[in-house]
């Protein structure tokens, strides 16, 4: 059996829509057997596709090509997943390093950067305060 790859990236759900599939393909992010294919490339049942998600390269090997979507619990008996662990690890470290700091000067800060700066300036007032008393 075959399948269009941009229909069976989509119906194991490892894009959440057809279009995002279809985009990574052209975009030179899916390839199939260690060539990069086009969103019309065929799969056949056995071969190996690789999915580069940033920071992680995935690896999925094609038990069945569908082009309809199947539940979650049928993903499994679809695809099989041979992603090495040292790609998990990867990901669990950009997961633990946080946000990415976006250059200097670039938009307003996020509401996250703002609190952390109102938290330093209100401390730095109330040393200024403390060692300077104006009351007197």
């Amino acid at each position: 059996m075959e399948a269009r790859l941009d229909k069976w990236l989509w119906s194991v759900r490892i894009f959440k829509t057809r279009t995002i599939a279809a985009e990574a393909c052209k975009k030179g992010r899916i390839s199939i057997n260690g060539t990069v294919a086009k969103p019309s490339k065929t799969v056949k049942d056995g071969d190996t596709v690789q999915v580069r998600k940033a920071p992680v390269t995935y690896t999925f090997r094609v038990l069945k090509a569908i082009e309809n979507r199947v539940g979650a619990k049928l993903v499994p008996d679809m695809m099989e997943n041979l992603t090495p662990p040292d790609q998990y690890e990867l990901l669990e470290m950009n997961r633990i390093s946080g946000f990415v700091k976006r250059a200097a000067g670039l938009g307003r800060p996020t509401k996250k950067e703002r609190r952390d700066m109102e938290d330093f300036l209100d401390t730095d007032s109330a040393a200024y305060s403390e060692e300077f008393d104006f009351d007197e």
